[in-house]
């Protein structure tokens, strides 16, 4: 037998043990059992031992389940777990019934881009979007494409709208380019996410060319500041702003603005699960008058990662800025994936995001997220309560964002808080001013959690206190 073929014994032999995936299994359970224990970020013992992955590339085959060890001994110990008490960058948990959803979906290796790929796959996206309609209480004829995050979301929106706009103006941008097309303009707020701002680069728009409208002192666009909108505007709003959570006023901007033939898009990565909710909803309410939505499941809802979700009311506008047809593609006039997607190839990331409606349905969905604003709500009141802390915004879904008495001494609280590893928060700036935000999106955050956290905050802040005394 040659060499080549020796390859071929051994990862068959793999296939049919199972050994590989057991032993496999075994160190996800392990990680699972402390998942929940563990510290909040790496010791700097496991960080360092992140060097024993430098090696140059082997150059035979190795051993599978070594392999696997080798990943369990020194990758697991550098991992982050994201459960009740990490609260950066709004990194969500994970539901149980969905991650394990995702782990038979990776067995499933299954291609999203076409129904003849994966029929299940393309039953799922099917009764997916269906659900998100009756869910956010959006048109019927409200269409999803299933991506990697909102990143990808708002561009694939913007190249949508950027489709329509143009197209109404008798330019076919997707034929002829944007090279002598109609000028778009690009209406926005100054505290808009940096991935608008990406897509907007990519899209071609050019950041240069926004027309930015000043914000309150909450992070919402006023809407008496917005210039006058016509039929060549790309208004980008926001559902949740990224430090303070606050929502920009859609019942009072939308209606309008789309009677004045704009294209409203609603960049809504966390916040628009609130549109979701029985308790939260109001503040989503106007936001069926957008065009377009970008949203996260793997933030609010809790999906593994990777997984965002476009939502676009205009199905043939998504569909022609997307879409690239082949002598090989053919689809019989089914709905498929990658119409709606920038991907071709695709893995089938809707699985996870079927489970978890599925689990939850909508009273789980409500009291899921409803108990992540009561949670933040908690940080907010307790950090109120404790020495050197200020809270500087009113906590109306998940973010809270507090400072000290300097930058510096924010700063250096932060950076303690993360040095004792009992609960993770990153920083911002809100107003020119430094401040630790924190993020609470995890179905797992407990009272307790918030207690510890809270207390931790406070060590932080004493033990830097103490230290700057010992100096001074």
């Amino acid at each position: 037998m040659n060499k080549k073929n020796t390859l071929q014994a051994a990862m068959f032999a793999e296939m049919q043990s199972k050994n590989l995936f057991r032993k496999a299994k075994n160190h996800a359970f392990d990680y699972l059992e402390g998942a929940f224990d563990r510290n909040i970020f790496p010791t700097e013992t496991a960080l360092k031992n992140l060097e024993k992955f430098e090696e140059p590339m082997p150059q035979e085959a190795g051993n599978g389940e070594a392999i696997i060890d080798l990943l369990h001994e020194y990758g697991t110990p550098a991992t982050v777990p994201y459960n009740g008490r990490y609260f950066g960058f709004v990194n969500g948990s994970m539901i149980p019934t969905s991650l394990a959803a995702k782990n038979l979906s990776i067995y499933w290796d299954q291609n999203a881009a076409m129904q003849v790929m994966s029929p299940i796959t393309a039953k799922l996206e099917i009764v997916v979007q269906n659900w998100l309609n009756e869910l956010f209480g959006l048109p019927k004829h409200t269409v999803a494409g299933f991506v990697s995050g909102t990143s990808m979301a708002n561009l694939a929106a913007l190249t949508a709208a950027r489709f329509r706009l143009l197209k109404n103006k008798g330019w076919d941008v997707t034929e002829q380019g944007l090279f002598g097309a109609p000028k778009i303009r690009v209406v926005t707020h100054t505290h808009i996410h940096s991935s608008i701002l990406k897509a907007i680069s990519l899209a071609g728009f050019g950041k240069g060319n926004i027309e930015s409208v000043d914000c309150d002192e909450h992070g919402r666009i006023i809407p008496e500041n917005l210039p006058a909108l016509d039929d060549s505007t790309l208004l980008i709003l926001q559902a949740g702003n990224v430090n303070s959570g606050a929502y920009d006023n859609f019942d009072a901007i939308c209606k309008t603005a789309k009677e004045k033939g704009a294209w409203i898009h609603i960049d809504g990565a966390f916040g628009l699960w609130a549109g979701a909710t029985k308790r939260l909803k109001h503040l989503t309410k106007g936001f069926e008058h957008a065009h377009s939505y970008a949203v996260d499941g793997h933030k609010t809802l809790n999906t593994p990662y990777d997984s965002g979700i476009i939502l676009c009311q205009d199905e043939e506008a998504l569909v022609s800025a997307l879409h690239t047809s082949a002598s090989y593609l053919e689809s019989n006039q089914q709905r498929e994936g990658m119409y709606y997607t920038p991907e071709m190839s695709k893995r089938a990331r809707v699985v996870e995001i079927w489970a978890a409606l599925k689990y939850l349905g909508k009273d789980g969905v409500d009291e899921m997220i409803f108990e992540m604003h009561e949670r933040a709500k908690e940080f907010a009141a307790g950090l109120a309560k404790t020495d050197g802390f200020e809270v500087l915004n009113e906590v109306v879904y998940n973010q809270v964002i507090v400072q000290c008495e300097s930058d510096e001494l924010t700063l250096a609280v932060m950076d303690k808080i993360q040095e004792l590893r009992e609960c993770w928060a990153g920083g911002s700036v809100w107003n020119g001013r430094k401040v630790i935000r924190i993020s609470v999106c995890s179905w797992a955050t407990t009272s307790e959690d918030i207690q510890r956290s809270v207390a931790s905050f406070e060590k932080a802040y004493q033990l830097v206190i103490g230290q700057l005394t010992a100096i001074g």
